[in-house]
């Protein structure tokens, strides 16, 4: 008796040590096309959690490739360029999720974000307001 129920915990082990890398979130690093398709985001790691930055403007913007966060709610921020600039922040990893912020700087508004993998091509990227969401999909370039 005392053999089997060993057996049956190492088994019950094992199979949850190859369940845990299921709940694993699919890593989002790389380069993404905006739904828009007006800029390539580029993410990756940023210090202690994960960060998208613009790094490719496929429209020019209003104001040229130096454009300005010009809506941005703090002005002592409008003057900084879009370009490089952190559009998706403090990204951590929470299941098969990431959840941080997301800024949009045609609003000048910041957002609560949820991203999830959806394949190897594509991204599901949604801001929310409390229980409200938009999704968006970025694709690869």
């Amino acid at each position: 008796m005392k053999k089997h129920l060993t057996a049956t915990l190492a088994g019950a082990a094992a199979i949850a040590a190859l369940a845990v890398p299921a709940l694993a979130a699919d890593p989002i690093s790389g380069r993404w096309v905006t739904q828009e398709k007006n800029a390539i985001v580029t993410i990756g790691n940023c210090g202690s959690s994960v960060c998208g930055r613009i790094s490719k403007f496929l429209e020019t913007p209003p104001d040229g490739a130096n454009q300005r966060d010009v809506n941005n709610p703090d002005k002592s921020l409008r003057s900084r360029k879009l370009m490089g600039l952190p559009v998706l922040t403090g990204l951590r990893e929470d299941g098969d999720l990431w959840r941080g912020d997301i800024y949009d700087p045609e609003a000048g508004k910041t957002y609560r974000s949820v991203i999830r993998r959806k394949g190897a091509n594509r991204l599901e990227v949604k801001g929310c307001i409390g229980p409200f969401c938009q999704t968006q999909i970025w694709t690869r370039p």
